[in-house]
């Protein structure tokens, strides 16, 4: 994939997420490479629990979003359509500000499922979150 074709790519990530909850939660598709997409999330009052740090849920939310738009850039998208069919998430650090990136990588690139783990790092690098994602590829009919 050259540099004009991850452009694109993004691109396309980042147009389907209009007027859905990717684009409530502000994510943005920022960087694709032969086998990971990644994409950012702000940390703010809008993705905190109540006690003031990033909630468990928007952190899979973000997840699943990289995930799934990975399956949906490595696959056919003209003959197969893409769901989440299990996500497991372990939070080993909080975070109250700034940003959040979601790197998901293939552990496995079936032709039916996709095992993809998803690291969620600040922006020293620094682990906030592990997920592992199975996706499935049903047929278009």
């Amino acid at each position: 994939m050259n540099q004009e074709q991850k452009e694109q790519a993004l691109k396309r990530c980042n147009a389907i997420c209009k007027n859905t909850l990717m684009e409530t939660l502000d994510i943005e598709f920022v960087a694709i490479g032969e086998n990971f997409l990644i994409a950012s999330m702000p940390v703010t009052s809008k993705v905190h629990q109540p006690d003031g740090v990033l909630h468990g849920g928007a952190s899979v939310a973000l997840a699943e979003s990289v995930g799934s738009a990975a399956s949906m850039m490595f696959l056919d998208v003209e003959k197969v359509f893409v769901r989440g069919i299990e996500i497991s998430a372990n939070h080993v650090r909080s975070i109250s500000e700034g940003l959040v990136y979601a790197k998901a990588t293939y552990l496995h690139k079936g032709r039916t499922t996709q095992l993809w783990e998803i690291r969620i790092t600040n922006e020293n690098q620094e682990l906030i979150s592990l997920v592992k994602l199975t996706t499935i590829a049903l047929p278009k009919k």
